[in-house]
């Protein structure tokens, strides 16, 4: 018989660089992390790079008051400042006069530079700071009293920490303190005779701690206010947004109010005017009855068009679109006001999105009602071209005859703004213009996407 009592045995170990399963990190180690990538992007990544300091403000409270010129000499008030702050460490840093004067100078360069250095490359200013120190330890020789920092060296540092911190953000500032503290306890640990730190450490840990917290309380503060400023700044623009629609709204539900009433009479009456008169002709029959039919599909467009404004759950009606295939019953229509209109289809007729069939519809009829309007009695003509890339359209007309019995209707140019707008939302191309001859032109192309494409 086989033998089941060792079917379970231990699976043999993987080769060594065999590839091993993932093992999650714990909290701690992916902290530690962060912490160090955030150490290498505030003090590593970039550490020289140019970052020159902004001028000031020419509109603030003190600039405000002065004169054109001192105004203009101001702004240059943060570079000012850290210029006497440097000169001031270059002073103590050269205070000794017991040294000669070539190493008095190079301590006071060594407690100048970096602290004119923030002005340019901040974070760089720092580790010329941290490299100067030993340096200017070495040169001072004063291992009795003020080390690891030299007098000159504790004011340059302190104020590069300060500046930093400024310049840049709180947490590259606690990286710097932290980092300060850490040369503090190595030369104290190496040269301090059972001192963990050097005598003066502390006391610049102490003071640059609190200058760091002023700091970072400011940084808080500003970016308080910044924050409350944008949110303000956002909310006066909601409620000027919020002003201009209601106002919209308003005059939205009054031109309904004005003109569905003014509409309804001219349906009325276009209805009652043949009954009016005795055995009238058949001419004036259909013309009475095209313009009821005009009012009434005005009128039902209005409400469908201002429905959306009057109320928020409005629902538009089933009724379709019209498209390029009602563009004959339109001109039909036109023929009947009065304007002798043609039609030329050139390309494969196809069926095209509804976006750009409505949108063309809309121009062309746009089109011959201006046509109506600004030239009476005049012809047009209607061009349609389907291409490759699209559709384009031409809508010309010619001069009004002269003399005419109908007087052109002067107009306010939202015809062709918002044929502008339709082609702008549809990324096409539009002119419009006078012709040679006196009439007007308005030419458009709408790009449609070729349906291989898009398969593609």
């Amino acid at each position: 018989m086989t033998d089941t009592s060792q079917t379970h045995s231990t699976p043999p170990e993987p080769p060594e660089g065999a590839f091993e399963p993932y093992k999650p990190r714990s909290p701690e180690f992916r902290a530690a992390m962060d912490a160090l990538g955030g150490l290498r992007q505030d003090l590593f990544h970039d550490a020289f790079a140019y970052r020159p300091l902004p001028r000031g403000r020419a509109d603030g409270r003190l600039a405000r008051r002065l004169p054109g010129r001192m105004r203009e000499y101001v702004t240059w008030g943060p570079h000012a400042l850290i210029t006497a702050g440097g000169l001031l460490a270059m002073l103590i840093a050269t205070s000794n006069g017991f040294r000669g004067a070539g190493l008095n100078l190079a301590l006071g360069l060594l407690a100048l530079v970096p602290v004119l250095l923030t002005m340019v490359r901040p974070v760089g200013a720092f580790w010329l700071s941290m490299v100067a120190t030993p340096f200017a330890a070495a040169l001072d020789g004063n291992w009795d009293g003020d080390w690891p920092w030299p007098a000159g060296s504790f004011a340059c540092h302190l104020l590069v920490l300060t500046i930093v911190a400024i310049r840049t953000r709180p947490r590259t500032a606690a990286w710097m303190w932290a980092l300060t503290g850490v040369y503090g306890f190595a030369v104290g640990s190496l040269l301090g005779g059972g001192h963990y730190f050097g005598p003066n450490t502390v006391e610049l840990l102490f003071v640059s701690a609190l200058a760091l917290l002023a700091v970072t309380v400011w940084h808080i503060r500003r970016d308080a206010k910044q924050e409350v400023s944008a949110q303000q700044t956002v909310t006066a623009h909601e409620r000027s947004r919020r002003t201009l629609l209601e106002e919209r709204t308003t005059i939205a539900r009054e031109l309904h109010d004005v003109v569905a009433h003014h509409m309804s009479v001219v349906a009325i009456q276009a209805e009652a005017a043949p009954y009016r008169v005795e055995n009238p002709p058949p001419e004036l029959e259909r013309a009475f009855a095209t313009i009821r039919e005009n009012a009434v599909a005005a009128l039902t467009e209005l409400r469908r068009v201002l429905g959306v404004v009057r109320a928020e759950d409005y629902e538009a009606p089933d009724a379709p679109q019209p498209t390029l295939a009602d563009l004959d019953a339109l001109l039909a229509n036109v023929r009947e006001a009065g304007l002798s209109v043609g039609k030329t289809v050139t390309g494969a007729v196809r069926e095209l999105p509804q976006g750009v069939e409505l949108s063309a519809y809309r121009i062309v009829q746009e089109a011959l009602s201006n046509s109506l309007r600004h030239a009476p009695g005049a012809g047009a003509r209607v061009e349609i071209g389907y291409v490759l890339g699209g559709l384009g359209l031409r809508i010309v007309n010619g001069p009004p005859p002269e003399p005419s019995l109908v007087k052109p209707s002067p107009g306010a140019g939202h015809g062709i703004t918002g044929m502008r707008e339709r082609v702008s939302m549809l990324n096409g191309e539009m002119t419009a213009g006078r012709t040679d001859e006196g009439g007007y032109e308005v030419a458009v192309f709408l790009p449609v996407a070729d349906a291989r494409e898009g398969d593609a």
